[in-house]
């Protein structure tokens, strides 16, 4: 039996061939390739507490949907079936919100990370799922305005064994900055400190099965963990052609009460414009709602002036609230006779804040079941 070897590449000519015949069908479909997903969910979410001691990060509402759904959804746009999601032993609460993944139209299969040893890592261990196709990787906490349809475009224009999607920003020195040159990829350097772009990788990923190679030669960073920008780099130097995807849409990565803030702004402008939305059961007296508004089932708004930029889930009940803006009311949470501006706030899970106070502004973050009483200031007091 004659046996096959590549100098420059680690990878066979079956393999070779098996991506030109996946190229081959992705042109004839328009750049529309089908492959398999990755999404990685198993990170801890520490910036995001108290919220992400309750639930994973990724499952906290943005316009009162699940981060993770939004990511789902993107790899199913173009046309991806077959998704891996990455979670940690402790994440119970992923698989009941996420089921087999017939409600979109997908097959979920999950995959353990013990121990959250970085991206590079998460990939390594979901290798027997992804085999040899190529597929979407995507962090489960980050969401994107475009589709991904320009990273399946690049890797067929392109003949890629791999693309990055990324974005200008204004401070590269605080992101992975990729180096570009005629297309083609010729560095990733995590936060530099004299970055050579304004190109940030921004968490979605194509990649081919040479990856796992890289990610076999890799030892932990300083943090202590496998960097997906090191085994980007090794596919590089090993004369791997690495292409890109510049994004000009709004992403964020709900990783700080800011950043999930924000990212339930832009969320609501874009499903609702100035509009507002009322779920079934819900009961609205003497209430002006100033849109981009979403609210859920079986709430009761009386005598509150609320939005703009304001999810509401379900069962949330508010009485006598003088203003709430620019804020995320998680389920069966109640707000009663309160005087404040509300802005920038997030109120957990079955919550509660009563009692008056001066006409002030106030930002809250009340966490899962915590009770707030404020009492009547008196003007002598203040």
């Amino acid at each position: 039996m004659a046996a096959f070897s590549c100098t420059n590449v680690d990878v066979c000519p079956v393999q070779l061939f098996r991506y030109a015949y996946l190229i081959s069908i992705a042109e004839h479909n328009w750049g529309v390739i089908l492959v398999k997903g990755l999404i990685l969910c198993a990170g801890r979410g520490t910036r995001l507490h108290p919220f992400s001691y309750s639930q994973p990060k990724t499952l906290l509402p943005v316009a009162n949907h699940p981060v993770l759904h939004y990511c789902i959804r993107k790899l199913r746009e173009v046309g991806i079936q077959d998704i891996g999601i990455v979670i940690h032993p402790s994440q119970v609460q992923i698989p009941p919100m996420v089921g087999d993944g017939s409600q979109f139209g997908a097959t979920i299969t999950f995959i353990r990370q013990e121990v959250p040893l970085g991206i590079a890592h998460a990939v390594q261990l979901a290798q027997p799922f992804l085999q040899d196709e190529p597929f979407i990787l995507l962090l489960g906490d980050n969401l994107l305005m475009d589709s991904l349809h320009g990273l399946t475009k690049a890797f067929t224009k392109r003949k890629s064994d791999g693309v990055v999607m990324l974005s200008k920003v204004e401070r590269p020195q605080d992101y992975g900055i990729a180096e570009v040159q005629k297309g083609r990829l010729i560095s990733v350097e995590e936060k530099p400190r004299q970055p050579k772009s304004n190109l940030a990788v921004i968490g979605a990923y194509l990649f081919t099965p040479p990856i796992f190679e890289s990610i076999a030669t890799l030892q932990p960073s300083p943090r202590g963990e496998l960097e997906i920008t090191d085994a980007i780099q090794s596919m590089i130097n090993r004369g791997f052609k690495l292409s890109h995807s510049v994004t000009n849409g709004k992403y964020s990565d709900v990783g700080t009460i800011d950043r999930w803030l924000e990212a339930n702004q832009w969320m609501l402008t874009r499903e609702l414009g100035n509009q507002h939305q009322i779920g079934k059961g819900t009961i609205v007296k003497n209430a002006k709602i100033t849109g981009p508004v979403l609210i859920g089932d079986d709430c009761v708004i009386e005598n509150c002036q609320i939005g703009p930029y304001v999810s509401i889930q379900n069962g949330v009940s508010l009485r006598n609230c003088s203003y709430i803006e620019n804020s995320i009311l998680l389920e069966n949470c109640s707000l009663h006779d309160i005087a404040w501006k509300i802005t920038n706030s997030v109120f957990g899970r079955s919550s509660m804040m009563t009692g008056q106070s001066s006409n002030s502004t106030g930002v809250f973050i009340v966490s899962d079941k915590s009770s707030i009483c404020i009492p009547a200031v008196k003007r002598e007091d203040l």
